[in-house]
């Protein structure tokens, strides 16, 4: 039997990456096998399941190891011993931030990779993570394709007025505007959504990615027409530690008064605010939903009225609302947020149906809404790997073409 064309997806969070393999042979690309690089504890661990969640392989390594690629390598040599030798054509990788020169996925190069370290003022929690992956696999496999598919891109279209900060031009003309993230989940449940529900593609949307990160998108006919986050993941909603949008008065009286550095400054609102800043116990919303400290209730009751609050700021922007989606590991498996959600949108009439919010049907509404209400799982890392199949379809187009 051939060995499948595959790619490898690479999904780089704080402390882990997520990846999945993808056959890109059929009409859709269709998962093989998944897994997690974790680094949480002195040994970092390599675990790769089947689609069905039985552990295939797994292995530890000493820190110092792994931060070398040796994970990496052993990831390759796992996919080549079960699938066989030359079935991954490409490794894509999910990078935050693209800038403004980036709509679409796009193959690396040193050059490209140059540029996209450039932006890491943009990202400083998100950018090196999503590059270290690129230089250890062009390390280790320098004739791998890679390629770059970037969270905002799905947001290259904002125009005036969302996409603007009201100061001077000038800076505006050296890339300071508001580009959103979030842009392969929001652009896998806008086309899931369209699958589902035919009838709600070319309505008012809002999609709602709720999780550790957290933003909100406001789709018209499909396409990106505002976003909560702006010209970096710290803007918009509350977060597990960031704390979202925030008076630039506070950031300066930080900085004049409690004489904290830009880099004290930095650290508290990326790694100390949000959830865990507010309850002061946890940054994991499971967590805080348990608790029956105060100051748990206190972070929660803050995360629905600013999520609640900002979709309010979207129905402005769409004039009016049609139908709110629900995703992340939030907005999917937390019943108790989309109903506080919920309740505080019903003058704008939201009603959720209990049963089918406590069981997280596909759509929670009940009859008497005037929205259509759905949860719709995401799934970025197969996002990523349609780009990869297009992007290596046009590599091979263009390979022909040069031949002939």
């Amino acid at each position: 039997m051939p060995a499948p064309e595959a790619v490898l997806v690479l999904n780089s969070g704080s402390s882990s990456i997520k990846f999945g393999l993808f056959e890109i042979a059929a009409s859709d690309p269709i998962l093989l096998c998944k897994g997690q690089l974790d680094e949480h504890e002195d040994k970092p661990r390599l675990v790769v399941k089947s689609t069905a969640g039985e552990d295939l392989f797994e292995t530890r390594r000493d820190a110092a190891d792994a931060d070398g690629g040796h994970l990496f390598t052993d990831v390759l040599a796992f996919i080549e011993d079960r699938f066989g030798q030359g079935c991954l054509r490409a490794v894509g990788h999910r990078i935050v931030h693209g800038g403004p020169d980036h709509s679409g996925p796009v193959a690396l190069t040193d050059e490209v990779t140059a540029k996209l370290e450039a932006l890491t003022p943009l990202a400083p929690l998100h950018q090196p993570r999503c590059l270290a992956p690129v230089r250890t696999i062009s390390a280790i496999r320098p004739a791998l394709t890679q390629i770059a598919c970037f969270d905002t891109a799905f947001h290259h279209g904002l125009a005036p007025p969302a996409s603007r900060f009201a100061i001077p031009g000038r800076f505006e003309t050296r890339g300071v505007r508001r580009y959103g993230f979030h842009g392969l989940s929001f652009e896998y449940v806008a086309r899931r959504l369209a699958e589902i529900a035919p009838e709600l593609a070319a309505k008012r949307t809002v999609i709602a990615h709720l999780g550790n990160g957290a933003s909100l998108c406001a789709l018209r006919d499909g396409s990106s027409v505002d976003t909560t986050m702006g010209l970096t993941p710290l803007d918009g909603l509350v977060m597990g530690t960031r704390c979202g949008t925030i008076d630039p008065g506070v950031l300066l009286y930080l900085q004049q008064h409690e004489r904290m550095s830009v880099e004290e400054v930095q650290h508290l609102l990326y790694h100390q605010s949000g959830l865990l800043g507010v309850s002061g116990l946890s940054a994991d919303m499971r967590t805080l939903l348990a608790s029956r400290e105060p100051a748990a209730r206190e972070a929660v009751d803050l995360f629905t009225f600013r999520a609640a609050q900002a979709i309010a700021m979207m129905a402005t922007t769409l004039g009016g609302l049609d139908c709110l989606v629900f995703t992340g590991g939030i907005g999917e498996h937390a019943g108790e947020i989309r109903g506080a959600i919920g309740e505080r949108l019903a003058w704008l009439g939201v009603c959720i149906d209990a049963a089918a919010n406590a069981a997280a049907r596909e759509r929670i509404n009940d009859g008497d809404s005037a929205l259509e209400v759905l949860v719709i799982p995401t799934n970025e890392e197969l996002t990523i790997a349609r780009h990869c199949a297009s992007v290596l379809r046009a590599m091979g187009a263009q390979a022909d073409k040069t031949v002939s």
